[in-house]
């Protein structure tokens, strides 16, 4: 898996520090929003060239390692 994420770059100098497709300005956002909208993998790529089904898979293992990671907030005590 962490292969797969080789692929995936955050570099402050491009776009803003977004994290990208490595060697294009293709931020992760961007796949993950083509496919929540209903796209398939092929019709992204077709869409964006440059990319090929493994960028596409590793947007995908990036967006699931972001919801793996666990924050713990504190419940606040309503103010009397």
């Amino acid at each position: 898996m962490n292969k797969m994420l080789e692929s995936i770059i955050i570099d402050p100098k491009i776009c803003h520090g977004k994290p990208c497709i490595r060697g294009t300005r293709i931020m992760v956002s961007v796949i993950l929003d083509n496919l929540a909208e209903g796209s398939n993998p092929e019709e992204i790529i077709k869409q964006y060239p440059p990319l090929t089904l493994k960028d596409v898979q590793s947007a995908i293992i990036y967006a699931a390692e972001l919801a793996h990671e666990e924050m713990i907030i504190p419940l606040m005590e309503p103010v009397k």
